[in-house]
């Protein structure tokens, strides 16, 4: 987007015409394994980029993901989960070898990241085991790629420590499994608190503007204006 303008003063001198570029954060969606999860690479005009949530689990997976990370000239930065459920952590092993990144997430999701091998094999699913954390996320920090920088939003209940990603420039929501079109998170996994997700929408997510677009981890994306006026779990 472009925005041109031009100044007049009281001799009527013309200045130079002066363009300015605004900076948004693009996001790219996948949706990846038998869970159909959706993997985010976030990424802005200066190449810089941060995977969020990857769920790539098979060789086409991880070639679709890097093609269009190599085709785009994106640089990785970071790698960051929402939440640490075996469907949005898949491929996180291969995304921290293959770009040398450090695993960030809520220090209360280390024991949902630690069950990731037997939930795997309930499952069913193949899984190389995830690196540990050692970028702990928490609220009221930042975290910033290129000239980008996103809120970290606590949002228990989905599961312990959950965490959104909130980019006010551009009102985009990264949303994990908190909210979805239409729907809300599960909460009958280990970890998982109906009351405490539903007061994490309220306080946490529904107070953004309307016009903010989520992301969510599964399914299409939607706005906090259109959830908070049509969402059945929030009527009145």
């Amino acid at each position: 987007m472009k925005a041109t303008c031009s100044f007049f003063g009281t001799n009527s001198t013309t200045f130079p015409l002066i363009s300015i570029k605004y900076r948004k954060m693009n996001v790219k969606t996948f949706t990846f394994n038998d869970f159909e999860e959706n993997t985010y690479i976030l990424y802005d005009d200066t190449g810089e980029c941060i995977i969020v949530d990857p769920g790539c689990n098979t060789e086409e997976e991880r070639k679709e993901l890097t093609d269009f990370i190599d085709d785009h000239s994106l640089v990785p930065v970071r790698l960051v989960n929402t939440h640490c459920h075996i469907d949005h952590i898949l491929g996180n092993a291969f995304v921290s070898e293959k770009y040398n990144l450090a695993l960030c997430a809520h220090k209360g999701e280390v024991p949902v990241l630690e069950s990731g091998k037997q939930v795997s094999l309930m499952y069913g699913i193949p899984y190389t085991p995830s690196p540990e954390i050692t970028v702990f996320l928490e609220e009221g920090q930042e975290i910033t790629f290129g000239n980008t920088t996103l809120k970290i939003l606590f949002t228990p209940g989905h599961s312990p420590a959950s965490i959104c990603f909130y980019d006010e420039k551009s009102s985009k929501l990264i949303a994990g499994d908190v909210l979805f079109q239409g729907s809300i998170g599960r909460t009958d996994l280990p970890g998982g608190n109906y009351d405490s997700l539903i007061q994490s929408i309220k306080e946490k997510l529904f107070v953004l503007p309307d016009q903010v677009i989520v992301y969510p981890g599964h399914g299409p994306t939607t706005s906090i204006g259109f959830e908070k006026k049509y969402n059945p779990f929030f009527e009145d």
